[in-house]
């Protein structure tokens, strides 16, 4: 890119639904430079949205000045900020009619079969979404268990409610979900579910799909190793081999702990990075078990640092200490003194010094998930896979993020590794050792 490195740039327009090196990016910014989003909703709003070729709507891509192929960007999550003061969700059915392959890429009008056809909305409910070219109803999915959820104005409580609030919110879905100005999705508070009423509940916000372009094109909710399977000999522009999947970014994650205070760290697989976001969500539980959560609007402020030379094969995510678990939280002054005097009382004279590394492991299922972030550390370690298999069940965990194939996988790591790869400041900082 030729244009002068900014330090700051506020992005509020969106891909339609693709990733990849085919798509134009703005900036650069500078190296440590910051970049405040206005995100749209992910998953409902796109999914009932048949013009998208994604299941999401993220952010055109940002370049960072410097950024080339085989580096790292370190992405400090700084705000979460949700500005929709309602959503709807639930547990999703496909109609079979409507796409070819995959819902959330390949949609087609059941009537006229126009492709990825252009749509409006007519009333609220179920049928809303109609084929601008013939009338017919269009959306490729249903609401199979659905609920429409209220948030307090400090964003702190949340709230179902009844059918009639729910169908008055849907008379204003996109101004209650405070879409931005850019965005082209159909607002899902517009389907008004209220199948479960009165469930009270807190916001933890975070950031669903956030990270570097892909080194291929793919729609950008299947930048996973779960979601990318769909597109393995899909019969749509989008179909690729199994050999082609490892070009992926992992950016869609689904990780709750992925929120303001975190540190992502991501593969650059295209020159300048193109740090894209979006998919926010009110509040997840560990897993997304329904398939789906509250996805919101939201303003999400990011500062952006570059690794030089560190290839990582997907994210390492640095989360907030109340974030890690039990076993890998740093130890403190006191446990330190109490281990010295038991290894002095057995004669071991060398203890390791550690630090907690999330690696985010992606794949067809959870066995292939964890495997896959097993790999990943021990090859960024030096390790072997065995002795990565023994310090995570000692020294730290496997934990879901999203059914069916997103884990993270959490080790002690020694600091001389964490060294040696060119982690430690940033390790160092984020947990104040």
């Amino acid at each position: 890119m030729n244009e002068q490195a900014q330090q700051s740039i506020r992005v509020s327009t969106f891909t339609g639904g693709v990733v990849g090196p085919s798509v134009p990016m703005i900036g650069p910014i500078v190296d440590g430079g910051t970049i405040i989003a206005e995100t749209a909703p992910g998953c409902w709003g796109p999914m009932i949205t048949p013009s998208f070729r994604g299941g999401h709507e993220v952010t055109t891509p940002v370049a960072v000045e410097g950024a080339e192929v085989g580096d790292a960007i370190a992405i400090r999550i700084r705000k979460v900020l949700v500005t929709s003061m309602a959503t709807a969700s639930g547990t999703m059915s496909a109609l079979a009619d409507r796409y070819q392959g995959d819902p959330f890429v390949a949609r087609q009008c059941p009537e006229c079969g126009a492709e990825s056809p252009a749509t409006e909305l007519e009333g609220i409910g179920s049928d809303a979404v109609r084929c601008v070219a013939c009338g017919a109803e269009a959306s490729p999915f249903r609401v199979s268990n659905g609920y429409t959820i209220v948030f307090d104005e400090g964003r702190q409580m949340a709230v179902t409610v009844g059918p009639e609030v729910a169908a008055d919110l849907a008379s204003q879905a996109a101004e209650a979900m405070a879409l931005p100005e850019e965005s082209q999705q159909h607002p899902i508070v517009a389907m008004a579910p209220a199948d479960i009423v009165g469930l009270v509940t807190r916001l933890r916000p975070f950031v669903g799909n956030i990270g570097t372009l892909p080194a291929i094109n793919m729609p950008d909710s299947h930048n996973a190793g779960d979601f990318g399977q769909l597109l393995i000999d899909a019969p749509h522009q989008y179909g690729i081999t199994e050999e082609q999947l490892a070009q992926r970014t992992d950016a869609h994650m689904d990780i709750d702990s992925v929120r303001a205070g975190s540190v992502l760290i991501c593969p650059v697989k295209v020159e300048g990075g193109g740090i894209y976001v979006g998919d926010a969500h009110a509040m997840q539980g560990d897993g997304e078990l329904a398939g789906h959560t509250t996805d919101v609007s939201a303003e999400v402020e990011l500062e952006v640092s570059i690794l030089k030379g560190l290839a990582i094969g997907g994210p390492i995510l640095l989360p907030l200490v109340e974030d890690l678990p039990p076993l890998a939280l740093p130890h403190t002054a006191a446990e330190r003194k109490v281990v010295e005097r038991l290894a002095q009382q057995h004669g071991q004279e060398w203890l390791e010094t550690a630090a907690p590394i999330q690696m985010v492991g992606t794949g067809a299922n959870l066995n292939e998930a964890t495997d896959n972030g097993v790999a990943r550390l021990a090859e960024l370690f030096g390790m072997t896979e065995e002795e990565v298999q023994n310090r995570v069940t000692i020294s730290g965990a496997v934990e879901i993020g999203r059914l069916p194939g997103v884990v993270t996988v959490t080790m002690m790591t020694p600091l001389q590794k964490i060294d040696e790869v060119g982690l430690a400041q940033l390790v160092r900082s984020q947990y104040a050792l």
